[in-house]
């Protein structure tokens, strides 16, 4: 059985996140979704609120199992025994970071294979980024995140963002 490994910051987990997860379900019979715990730069939402979302987000996604990591991406897969790296890339520049990411990964790990995934249902412009700029600025962001996502942002509202 090849285990796929689907790694983010998902800050938060997104619709565009989720469409990557599922169509990689079926290819692989079991894809590890990694939420990385050092993402370099602050995140709305905690290392333990950000796994909790997903795990809640993908309650009934046979499959998938969400974990929190920390670490290099390549000795977290090591770890795990997955062979396979999921990656959306949305457009040119998530392609140019995302092929530089995956000689690194393969760098590290010869034994990890890198596999892109290109948006597909209209997801291609949603990011977390963009997701917390239009909470922030109080628009309606259930178009890009599932609810119990939306209700996390809503109990977030009025905090330090």
């Amino acid at each position: 059985m090849t285990i796929a490994i689907y790694a983010g910051t998902f800050d938060p987990f997104t619709l565009g996140h989720e469409d990557v997860l599922r169509r990689a379900c079926q290819i692989f019979e079991e894809v590890i979704v990694a939420v990385a715990a050092d993402t370099g730069r602050q995140t709305f939402f905690s290392f333990q609120e950000r796994v909790e979302l997903a795990q809640a987000a993908l309650k009934d996604v046979k499959g998938v199992r969400v974990v929190g990591f920390q670490g290099l991406l390549s000795e977290f897969v090591r770890s795990t025994g997955a062979s396979v790296l999921i990656r959306g890339v949305r457009n040119g520049s998530d392609f140019d970071y995302e092929t530089r990411m995956a000689c690194v990964n393969h760098a590290l790990n010869k034994n990890v294979q890198t596999i892109f995934f290109p948006p597909i249902n209209g997801t291609q412009s949603i990011s977390g980024s963009l997701v917390r700029e239009i909470h922030r600025l109080g628009g309606d962001v259930s178009a890009f995140v599932s609810p119990v996502v939306c209700q996390a942002l809503e109990a977030k509202k009025g905090t330090a963002q």
